[in-house]
């Protein structure tokens, strides 16, 4: 069986923008989202999880998760 799929550990001030992006509900449904997924990702929640969190496919998310690692 495949590693699970996590996003790197973030930096401050990464962490710091895509928590922004999502209280202020960005102007970008699809940035939003990213950054849903990136910040449970962070902390510690599995794809299948994020996917049914953000109601998106399972391999999007490992999608956006290897593009922003």
């Amino acid at each position: 069986m495949a590693e699970p799929v996590g996003v790197r550990r973030l930096t401050d001030q990464e962490g710091q923008k895509l928590q922004q992006s999502v209280r202020r509900g960005s102007t970008s449904s699809v940035r939003y989202r990213r950054a849903m997924m990136l910040l449970a990702s962070a902390g510690g929640n599995r794809v299948p999880v994020i996917a049914q969190l953000v109601q998106a496919d399972e391999d999007t998310v490992r999608d956006v998760i290897h593009r922003f690692n």
